[in-house]
């Protein structure tokens, strides 16, 4: 690994409760489908002097998980796979993955953020998602149930949670399942990349452009995984994205769940505001809760 590339690693890996979380590279060698050109990986925060903390990575062509374990005594062997926002340019690391993994460790779930592969590579168009993100986003879920035993997780628990660009990733993953989106290269992809649950905090690009229809690339079927949506009426990505979402899992037998609230704007994380959405991730945890989830580990 380039020098560069490991520093930028130990940055992005500082721990969140004391343990030290590990980082795994989701590929064995150069990723599939990988474009050069990309530049050199950055992370970097806001230009404003006042502006709230925040952490994004770009030009992002290693991908990685890191894993943050909860603490053995509240580990329920689930874990999710949490894929930050940011459309499909940078990610949110921070806001929108370590925070997130944070949360759900207290729920006793393991948290693994997924660095996917951003922005869009060359010759793939600016609206259009990029096929080298799904690459790495069932890659990741294969390579997390692969490694199950190894990391004590249920291997029919493992979730995957995304926000705005990383929701439809989610989203993206969950509904393709039957179909890789490249070649097979080693054992670990003859495991299954399909999640078994979701949960999409204001997803982006489910919908056709100015359409209420759901965009080709997601297949909902009945063999969708149950999934959770969270949106804003206020959110300048349309909540329609997660409701019309939610109606056709509906009408394919799939469980969902779906909260939309008044305000919130998009981007909100997890982080405190003055609007009642602060409340979505206790609604995910009881929705977790109530489809057998979380149950402790035996």
């Amino acid at each position: 690994m380039r020098p560069l590339a490991l520093g930028i690693l130990l940055l992005i890996a500082l721990p969140l409760t004391g343990v030290e979380p590990l980082i795994v590279p989701v590929w064995p060698g150069k990723p599939p489908g990988e474009v050069e050109g990309t530049g050199e990986e950055i992370v970097a925060g806001p230009k404003q002097a006042n502006a709230a903390p925040e952490k994004w990575i770009r030009n992002v062509s290693l991908p990685t998980l890191t894993v943050y374990r909860p603490a053995p005594d509240k580990d329920t062997g689930a874990s999710v796979i949490i894929a930050p926002g940011g459309g499909y340019y940078l990610l949110a690391w921070d806001k929108e993955g370590t925070e997130v993994a944070e949360r759900f460790n207290r729920m006793g779930v393991t948290g693994i953020v997924l660095k996917y592969r951003v922005p869009r590579r060359k010759g793939t168009a600016n609206d259009a998602a990029p096929p080298q993100a799904l690459m790495d986003a069932q890659r990741a879920v294969s390579k997390v149930r692969s490694m199950a035993k190894e990391w004590k997780l249920d291997p029919d628990r493992i979730g995957m949670l995304g926000f705005s660009a990383g929701g439809h990733l989610a989203a993206w993953t969950a509904t393709n399942s039957d179909k890789r989106s490249y070649e097979a290269i080693d054992a670990v992809d003859a495991v299954s990349s399909r999640p078994d649950w979701c949960v999409l905090v204001y997803p982006a690009y489910l919908l056709k452009p100015k359409t209420e229809e759901l965009a080709d690339d997601i297949r909902v079927s009945k063999t969708t995984p149950p999934c959770f949506f969270v949106h804003a009426s206020d959110d300048f990505v349309r909540s329609e994205n997660s409701a019309i979402a939610y109606l056709a899992l509906r009408r394919a037998g799939v469980p969902a769940e779906l909260h939309i609230y008044g305000k919130g704007g998009h981007g909100f994380g997890l982080r405190p505001s003055e609007n009642e959405i602060n409340e979505w991730p206790n609604r995910c945890e009881a929705w977790l809760r109530s489809r057998g989830l979380l149950i402790a580990k035996k």
